[in-house]
């Protein structure tokens, strides 16, 4: 059985098993509703068309945040592996970034550009952009000195030597950090629309669990889970193959 199979195999165990636990009334339909009900309740509001709007605001705000994060991260991380005296001094804040609360910027965010999805993509961005930054210095760290050599040799410029030989080999790293700008972003956009937006998917969700509609509040989690799951294996699979292909070469 292969690795993938052996994962879906889980994956099928799990879900199953929470499936039968909910039928038989071991865990109370109060706390969780079954997988089955999830996909149902999921099925009946894509159908009827009443959470399109907030599914494509929260499409929307994470795919800026992505984007945001990917752009700045990457020529932020180039920037740095460029300048070393300038990495000595970021390198311990970067280290340390994810234990700053990030969202207590969000209402200063709010004065400067209102309540709309602005401040909801620069907190994502800002979530997901030091992931892109690292893997960006771990990537081109790990470039052979081999190649940046024969780049020397060949006269070639900071910016060609960087598009030409670093990115190529450095790819495997770069798709890591994608990977995590993605998570990050998202987990980012989803959590201030749940506090602070009055649209959205996470916005959905509070007030699904606030009315005490399980059978929404699970169905709209569901959405986020396969989609988000969807694209990091996508992702993860493409890491994978990088990987495979840069060892080899």
């Amino acid at each position: 059985m292969t690795l993938t199979a052996k994962r879906f195999a889980v994956l099928v165990l799990a879900v199953g098993s929470l499936e039968v636990l909910c039928r038989i009334g071991w865990i109370d339909r109060h706390t969780i509703v079954a997988p089955s009900e999830m996909a149902v309740r999921l099925w009946q509001l894509l159908a009827s068309g009443s959470a399109n709007d907030d599914i494509l605001y929260t499409l929307g705000n994470a795919v800026a945040a992505i984007g945001l994060s990917i752009i700045i991260g990457f020529a932020a991380g180039a920037a740095i592996h460029a300048l070393p005296r300038l990495r000595s001094i970021l390198d311990p804040l970067l280290a340390s970034y994810y234990a700053v609360p990030i969202f207590v910027f969000y209402p200063l965010l709010i004065v400067l550009f209102g309540i709309n999805s602005i401040p909801l993509i620069i907190i994502g961005a800002m979530f997901g952009v030091v992931a892109m930054i690292v893997n960006t210095l771990t990537g081109l760290d790990r470039v052979p000195r081999a190649l940046t050599k024969s780049a020397r040799l060949l006269r070639l410029g900071r910016l060609q030597e960087l598009y030409l030989v670093s990115l190529p080999a450095a790819g495997p790293h770069f798709v890591t950090g994608i990977k995590f700008s993605i998570i990050y972003s998202v987990i980012a956009v989803i959590a201030g629309e749940f506090i602070l937006s009055a649209r959205g998917i996470g916005f959905r969700v509070a007030f699904a669990y606030n009315s005490f509609d399980g059978r929404t509040m699970y169905a709209l989690l569901l959405l986020l889970l396969a989609t988000v799951s969807v694209v990091t294996l996508s992702l993860h699979a493409w890491e994978k193959s990088l990987h495979r292909r840069w060892g080899r070469e």
